[in-house]
């Protein structure tokens, strides 16, 4: 289907809900192709194609107390099936409890068509196999770095095509077009009786704009080498450096900790701080949803607001909560078109392109200005506490001394206080990597605990 097309399932389904006696909603419209396909050496693995619509509507009815409301999901679009899922929506709106916060937004939604390079349709002629030739040669590439790899879990390579669409009763309609491409190889190294795996992977809009499959190869061999001969470390205190690969996970520590629902509900520690330094003055976290070309950019975000940059921390300073009109209504403020939303799910907040502002040095440079050290290079397990800001977590990595690599390190844990580690950022990269909708270079920390035999 077009976006007319879409479109007009959209205004059937408003309708409907009207009809029933809906005093306000709105419709999510998804459609999308995708292929996902994997290979072990030269042989395929499996692939996969998929093609999907799924109508999302939600249904609110008013009262003097505030709204109640539901939310309901069909693949069917037939006018009969759409017509009985919005008359079941708003019956089921009915049953559920008021809340005075509930509603669509009523106004400022985005009226304007900005080509964000989202969608690529050149790239819909690339066949299957010219894909799975990618993937294969990812493979190829990871197994000739060295001997020691023999085997793999796997290169993988995926697309995805998709149309969305989304219209409410206050007159939005808006729909765009995107695109996205994934490459992906994980080899295992064996040396001893020993084995190590590690990964490399690229993503983008384009297919042109993918690292080449001999490049991604390659350097998920050479990560999976370097990690043969790992030991543990006894315990200590010491700066860790937080590598492109893992430092964009403390930068949705962060997110989750900065969004409305978790900053109403004090669920976070960084509750009631806005305005205060929260972090080292080397910190600007910016979220982006008009980002040309980024995997997390969009017009308009779930509610139909019109996406657009927000500086989060601004030279340590907590500048900004990240909002949708729900969680704004809570906190008496204004969204922040930071509404994410699926067809069969409400409205909730999240990150468009979010990253960390690089700085001058590359990794090179502050690892040799660490006398003693860890580089982390993999992280494993979730051991964050919002509430209190407790960090813990699994790590793997590269032990530093005297401004060099000495070895590798695993089965090490990197713990601390998340306020502190935020505070103690005395090193920031000039190494920005994009291969997702987060983004950070690397970053050193002065001073964590690392806990190993």
């Amino acid at each position: 289907m077009n976006a007319p097309d879409l479109l007009a399932v959209i205004d059937l389904a408003l309708e409907s809900v009207a009809r029933a006696g809906a005093d306000a909603a709105d419709c999510v419209l998804v459609e999308s192709d995708s292929v996902e396909a994997r290979v072990r050496d030269a042989e395929i693995d499996f692939v996969k194609q998929a093609r999907e619509r799924t109508l999302g509507i939600r249904a609110l009815v008013g009262g003097d107390r505030g709204k109640s409301s539901a939310i309901t999901s069909t693949s069917d679009l037939s006018e009969a099936a759409v017509t009985r899922m919005a008359s079941e929506t708003v019956a089921l709106a009915r049953a559920t409890a008021v809340d005075p916060s509930a509603g669509i937004p009523e106004d400022g939604f985005a009226t304007d068509d900005p080509d964000l390079a989202l969608y690529h349709e050149a790239d819909r002629d690339v066949s299957v196999e010219a894909r799975i030739e990618d993937a294969r040669r990812a493979e190829a590439a990871a197994r000739a770095v060295d001997p020691r790899i023999a085997n793999s879990e796997g290169s993988a390579v995926g697309s995805d095509y998709s149309t969305i669409a989304i219209g409410n009763h206050a007159g939005f309609r808006g729909s765009y077009r995107s695109s996205s491409h994934s490459l992906f190889s994980e080899p295992l190294a064996h040396q001893n009786g020993s084995m190590q795996r590690d990964y490399w992977y690229t993503t983008a809009r384009k297919l042109s704009d993918l690292e080449s499959p001999d490049a991604v190869g390659r350097r998920a061999g050479e990560r999976a080498i370097r990690r043969l001969g790992a030991s543990r470390l006894s315990t200590c205190e010491a700066p860790v450096i937080f590598d492109p690969v893992t430092a964009p996970s403390l930068l949705g520590h962060i997110a989750s900790c900065i969004t409305g629902y978790a900053i109403y509900r004090e669920s976070s520690f960084l509750a009631g701080r806005l305005g205060e330094q929260v972090a080292s003055d080397l910190v600007t976290l910016i979220d982006d949803g008009r980002l040309p070309g980024g995997l997390g950019s969009k017009p308009f975000d779930g509610e139909g607001q019109p996406t657009r940059r927000t500086v989060a921390i601004d030279r340590g300073k907590l500048a900004s909560y990240l909002l949708d009109s729900y969680s704004a209504r809570k906190l008496g403020m204004q969204t922040t078109g930071s509404a994410a939303r699926s067809a069969g799910s409400p409205p909730s907040v999240g990150t468009t392109n979010f990253w960390l502002e690089p700085g001058d040095a590359s990794l090179e440079e502050i690892i040799a200005d660490t006398g003693r050290g860890l580089l982390v290079t993999e992280l494993i397990g979730m051991g964050f506490n919002p509430v209190t800001g407790d960090y813990s977590r699994g790590a793997a990595g590269l032990w530093i001394e005297n401004g060099a690599i000495s070895h590798p390190v695993e089965e090490i844990t990197i713990a601390g206080s998340f306020g502190d580690m935020l505070t103690n950022i005395d090193a920031v990269g000039s190494d920005l990597l994009w291969r997702g909708r987060t983004a950070a270079p690397s970053v050193r920390i002065s001073n964590m605990t690392i806990a190993g035999e």
